[in-house]
């Protein structure tokens, strides 16, 4: 069995912690070097819930996307949620690796696994990254579709592929529009909005959008139409959970290390119910969502 030490080199090769952004935390936050690792679970957020699957899984190493102290922190007692999850991880031989930002701007990363969960073909980084010289490394995808859809459908596609949230998709644009090609950035996207711009797709798919932006988006004519669909932030990170796990097992097999990798199917989006209003729009109204774990 490989140690820890091993695993976490491994994974700097798929991650660099040079590709981080400077306010990002990536990187092992709890393990022992030494210890071997056998056994890996993947997922989102480093919550309670998450280390107690850990746990109950037997993982000797949990690799979550989001950091569990993203800034300066003066404790880690089990009185705070934070701690205890760092209690529970340590008291369980658990160690603790974080891959955000880095994986963000990887190749393959966030927005390809996102991509890949849409259908859509990759074909360039929306902003790419200026030390990659095969230009293939940045954040978000510029993606082609294999055959025109219009918003509506695209809708229908995202709210079907993606894992249910209680949000679901909203879309803010004419679902009768064609879209041919379209932009795709996991997690919070709307600072990229002069770079989807510039791109000249169709639509965007992002999470966490906010309304002035959108509404400059909207209004911004002279630029021309711009669909957009936003959906839960977890929704849009967790395809990369199985493609990291994908490489993780190769690297496995490569090396000889025979390591079990598993994939959380928890759902831990924060938002837990949906009310629609109570006479939506027929031009709006698309479909209902309910919360359902991944499939």
């Amino acid at each position: 069995m490989p140690r820890l030490s091993e695993v976490t080199s491994a994974l700097a090769t798929l991650w660099p912690a040079s590709l981080a952004e400077g306010w990002d935390a990536v990187g092992t936050v709890a393990g022992d070097p030494d210890a071997e690792v056998r056994r890996v679970l993947f997922a989102v957020d480093p919550v309670q819930e998450i280390a107690d699957e850990a746990v109950k899984l037997g993982a000797d190493l949990l690799i979550t996307h989001h950091p569990l102290y993203l800034r300066g922190t003066t404790t880690v007692a089990a009185d705070t949620f934070k701690g205890r999850v760092v209690h529970t991880l340590i008291k369980h031989d658990v160690a603790l690796h974080v891959a955000h930002t880095n994986a963000d701007k990887a190749d393959p990363g966030v927005s390809d696994a996102l991509a890949g969960a849409l259908g859509v073909r990759v074909v360039r980084p929306l902003v790419p990254d200026p030390t990659d010289p095969t230009g293939r490394r940045g954040l978000g995808r510029v993606c082609e579709l294999d055959a025109p859809l219009t918003l509506r459908e695209l809708a229908g596609r995202a709210a079907d592929r993606l894992p249910a949230t209680a949000q679901g998709i909203r879309v803010a644009g004419d679902l009768d529009a064609t879209i041919r090609t379209i932009a795709v950035s996991g997690g919070s996207g709307d600072s990229l909005f002069d770079d989807v711009r510039a791109s000249g797709v169709d639509a965007f798919l992002t999470a966490d959008l906010r309304h002035h932006p959108v509404s400059e988006a909207r209004e911004n004519l002279s630029a021309g139409p711009l669909a957009l669909l936003d959906a839960a932030h977890w929704a849009t990170e967790w395809p990369w959970c199985e493609l990291a796990a994908s490489q993780l097992e190769a690297v496995s097999d490569r090396e000889g290390w025979d390591l079990r990798v598993h994939v959380s199917r928890t759902v831990t989006d924060p938002w837990t119910a949906h009310a629609a209003s109570a006479h939506p729009s027929p031009t709006t109204a698309l479909a209902a969502s309910a919360t359902r774990t991944p499939s």
